[in-house]
């Protein structure tokens, strides 16, 4: 209903303590009223003066509300004379009007984004970090006075970085020595892409080599970030059963257009691929036809034995991306990942990179490099390596101890969790609620499964725990079961 002139002052109500300010309130308040036609077309407001006057601000305030209203089209100002509401006001309602009458369309979301809700991947955990949450380093424990230097330093070389590199030399070539020697991995510097993590280089595979209806293998259980990036592509994701040599190769199965697995440390249950199970895979790929993503997540931290090399090394024919990140061995705000490109695909790879814009900060690029080459990655990886392999057998010493009968604990040869199998009943998830809200965070085994759950039990982080935390955690792990 239209108000009169003298009623204007009393539908207004500002708040002088407000941070928005005097003028942002009075400009939002007058232009909701002509929005919603409490101020009809053609009205005349009353003059700055009277206006500043009657709700005691300044006569600057109102002004400068005037002024903002006729730049957006609500008002006409004309010198001399009081500011009128346009014609065309009710036409702008959608841009002033009130909360109480939106009436927001439901958004047509495509097929992968719709189911999006209706999946506990990524997990939203409580913050701050608890015990024995999976999937996490000990950042307490990161040589963080170090690597600050390294960002200064990189800072103040900034200046003199050649332009439109994506993905920095140096890192590169460092990169590409370290994972010769350390995993195995046969590459030049050119095939290596660096990305904000390694779940960006899963969407880059996926945009680039993935077309809807594509058949992917995944492991069962596995990573969910992979099926959700091959997902996004519209790809038939088939979830494939492990056994204790790894993923199990089907050979009843039409060959897919690609494979993801993590042979060197499985995800979530940490088994070794073994290698005839891993040559059986390279030999029944088709080369330029079916790519196998070997996911490394966690390859530097092996505890019993030598690290077995990777997957890609044994690959003589371009068939194998090898995809790595630093969050595990370093900590996971440094937000960096790699990708080993086949030769094939370089070029294709580069432009699409650019084209998504999957680009890592090349400040954090160059900070790293020299990270390598002054041997402090090494040391950490040294000193981490020791540390969690105490850290592991102190929670298997514990759980044996405490929940022999509840738990069979699976040994994992390196890595940063573990998985701990429900002997009796199959309510992993009610088991994972009773544990967090008792304050020990976990993840139920089940919940990674892509089809019907056979696997049941929890996923136990130990690499980001002292051995006293990790003692009070299966003390209340105890009380819990």
């Amino acid at each position: 209903m239209p108000v009169s002139e003298s009623m204007i002052s009393a539908l207004i109500d500002l708040n002088r303590a407000d941070d928005g300010g005097l003028v942002a309130q009075l400009t939002g308040q007058l232009r909701s009223l002509i929005a919603a036609g409490r101020l009809a077309k053609g009205r005349a407001l009353p003059s700055s003066r009277r206006l500043a006057s009657d709700l005691g601000v300044s006569r600057n305030t109102v002004t400068y509300a005037f002024e903002q209203l006729a730049a957006e089209g609500y008002l006409e100002a004309s010198h001399g004379r009081r500011p009128v509401v346009t014609d065309g006001a009710e036409r702008l309602e959608g841009a002033g009007a009130v909360a109480s009458r939106i009436r927001p369309a439901k958004p047509q979301l495509s097929p992968w984004a719709s189911q999006l809700m209706h999946t506990d991947w990524p997990m939203s955990y409580q913050a701050p970090l608890k015990p024995l949450r999976p999937g996490h380093g000990d950042v307490r424990e990161f040589p963080n006075e170090i690597w600050a230097r390294c960002l200064r330093r990189s800072a103040v070389r900034a200046a003199k970085r050649e332009l439109g590199s994506v993905n920095r030399t140096p890192l590169r070539e460092a990169l590409a020595h370290y994972l010769a020697t350390s995993r195995g991995v046969r590459a030049t510097a050119d095939q290596i892409m660096i990305l904000p993590s390694a779940q960006a280089a899963l969407t880059l595979i996926a945009a680039a080599l993935v077309s809807p209806g594509d058949d992917v293998w995944v492991e069962d259980p596995g990573y969910p970030g992979a099926a959700a990036a091959f997902r996004a592509s519209g790809a038939r994701v088939a979830g494939i059963r492990l056994d204790e040599q790894g993923m199990q190769a089907m050979p009843g199965m039409a060959v897919p257009k690609l494979v993801f697995m993590t042979p060197s440390h499985q995800h979530p249950t940490g088994r070794l691929m073994s290698l005839a199970r891993r040559t059986e895979f390279l030999r029944s790929s088709k080369p330029g036809k079916t790519w196998i993503v070997e996911d490394d997540y966690d390859g530097e931290l092996h505890y019993d034995s030598r690290p077995v090399p990777a997957l890609q090394g044994l690959d003589a024919h371009g068939r194998v991306f090898y995809v790595g990140t630093f969050s595990k061995a370093m900590t996971s705000d440094i937000r960096l990942g790699y990708l080993v490109v086949p030769p094939a695909l370089v070029s294709t790879f580069e432009i699409a990179q650019r084209h998504i814009g999957l680009i890592a900060s090349s400040h954090i690029q160059e900070a790293l490099a020299e990270f390598i080459a002054d041997g402090h990655f090494l040391a950490h990886l040294r000193r981490m390596r020791r540390l969690y392999h105490a850290r592991r057998d102190h929670l298997v010493e514990g759980l044996e101890r405490h929940l022999g009968e509840v738990l069979s604990v699976e040994v994992p040869s390196g890595g940063i969790q573990l998985v701990a199998r429900l002997k009796r009943g199959r309510a992993d998830r009610a088991a994972v609620k009773r544990l967090v809200d008792a304050g020990v965070e976990t993840r139920a085994l089940s919940s990674l499964a892509l089809g019907t759950p056979r696997d049941h039990g929890v996923l136990l982080g130990f690499a980001a725990w002292r051995e006293s935390e990790i003692s009070a955690a299966v003390r209340t792990m105890a009380s819990c079961f």
